[in-house]
């Protein structure tokens, strides 16, 4: 899948504007938010991890990581992040434009608890050099989610 596929996604629900594309890279949460001018925390990263060996999505704040102690609490196991070489198979979307939109059927997608404290978030929408504004509620109702969960730390 590609921006193009994230792009007659939201044409399909009536929001064509949604995708935001640039000329410079927004591969990482830092990249993005330079090319956004905002602060990083701002950027919903989308981390693509396996749980119970199953392709799972958890979009957190850019100035995030994963807290191993919460992830296991919340899941129940350990966090594996998914192999740069499976995640475009497994999630539908390839390293550095993985974002919640037009991802293969059966993947969950939780938004962590760290995008609360902001009013506009901006996730990836399909490559490298793209991503879409929301606020949190708008979010919820376009990813199909699977839950809210609290396992982020600061970096």
């Amino acid at each position: 899948m590609s921006i193009e596929e994230v792009k007659a996604y939201f044409a399909s629900i009536g929001e064509p504007e949604r995708v935001i594309e640039f000329e410079q890279s927004t591969a990482t949460s830092e990249l993005a938010a330079q090319a956004l001018g905002c602060e990083v925390g701002r950027i919903a990263k989308t981390i693509s991890v396996f749980v119970d060996k199953r392709p799972v999505l958890i979009l957190m704040s850019g100035d995030m990581k994963i807290d191993n102690k919460k992830f296991k609490a919340q899941f129940n196991c350990r966090p594996h992040m998914i192999p740069v070489d499976e995640v475009e198979s497994l999630i539908g979307h390839a390293v550095g434009g993985v974002c919640p939109f037009a991802v293969n059927d059966g993947v969950p997608i939780y938004l962590d608890a760290s995008l609360e404290r902001f009013d506009v978030i901006y996730p990836a929408a399909g490559n490298d050099k793209s991503c879409a504004r929301f606020t949190l509620d708008e979010l919820g109702r376009y990813v199909k989610s699977a839950g809210r969960v609290d396992v982020a730390k600061p970096k």
